[in-house]
């Protein structure tokens, strides 16, 4: 039987600085870039992809990198694709999350499953039977997980893609798991009412003023601080070209219509753009409210 595409790929890490793995994504739609963090008595686990399947291959992924170390677990945001193959950590692991994520997993993650079950047969056969895992330990604003002669940072900045949202930053290393906050050449999910692009642009200039040397996005390629001043870069573009529509008065069907395809000609290289119109109409909410 072939394997199912949506799995993170056993075997598949990269070591992006020492001690630090990232197991890639391989531009895959809903498998997220999953990366292990190793310190002398302790391994952290960042994602885990969606459902139990993909649970599995991390938790065994991540005890096959660590040895004997103790594991912990921390979810970049919510969403499926990142977090539910949790449960199989539960046992395992010393799960934290920022409290912003912890509530909204209670308050919208039955909703998000029911979700993606709309997007195919295969995403729900990923879903089936899942169980959403609350953490045992939450936090707010920062806090810091000593691994034994390394420390890694989790900081909250949510607001942006959700409410809950959280970077990783191994600090001794420069490299800063960045979660969906940032994306390589993939179209940002603006998604719902929680998802705000002008806080997203704001937050992006914080990412930028850490000084990470290399940054793993949500989805697409590991890179160094570019992958931000990209992402920004659209960002802007969009919230400018709607600005520019709005004061000429255009409502949000009509600069919809008219701007998606010309920011889809200017990221030909980009994936999915279905989720350009989404953003499009976040930028407008706000722009048009003042």
């Amino acid at each position: 039987m072939t394997a199912s595409p949506l799995l993170v790929r056993a075997g598949s890490e990269t070591e992006v600085a020492p001690g630090v793995f990232v197991f890639p994504d391989r531009r895959v739609n809903l498998v997220p870039n999953v990366g292990v963090v190793l310190g002398d008595d302790a391994a952290l686990v960042v994602d885990t992809g969606m459902g139990s399947a993909n649970g599995d291959v991390v938790l065994a992924e991540a005890r096959r990198l660590a040895g004997s170390r103790r594991l912990l677990l921390t979810i970049t945001h919510f969403h499926p694709e990142h977090g539910y193959g949790a449960s199989r950590f539960v046992e395992a692991a010393r799960i934290v999350y920022n409290a912003r994520q912890a509530a909204e997993l209670a308050e919208s993650g039955e909703e998000f499953v029911e979700l993606f079950r709309t997007f195919g047969p295969e995403v729900a056969a990923a879903l089936e039977g899942v169980e959403l895992a609350q953490p045992h330990d939450t936090y707010t604003g920062t806090t810091e997980l000593d691994l034994g002669g390394r420390t890694v940072t989790l900081r909250e900045e949510g607001g942006a893609h959700t409410a809950g949202d959280q970077v990783v930053l191994v600090g001794d290393a420069g490299v800063l798991f960045a979660g969906d906050l940032v994306e390589n050449r993939f179209f940002s999910i603006v998604f719902g009412d929680v998802a705000d692009g002008p806080a997203w642009i704001e937050t992006l200039g914080r990412l930028e003023q850490i000084g990470a040397t290399i940054v793993v996005p949500g989805h697409g390629e590991v890179g160094g601080p570019e992958l931000i001043a990209a992402f920004r870069g659209y960002l802007v573009d969009v919230r400018d070209s709607v600005a520019e529509r709005v004061g000429r008065g255009e409502d949000v069907e009509q600069i919809a219509a008219e701007l998606q395809p010309e920011v889809r000609e200017r990221y030909a290289d980009w994936d999915n753009p279905e989720w350009i119109d989404f953003a499009i109409r976040n930028f407008y909410r706000y722009l048009a409210a003042g």
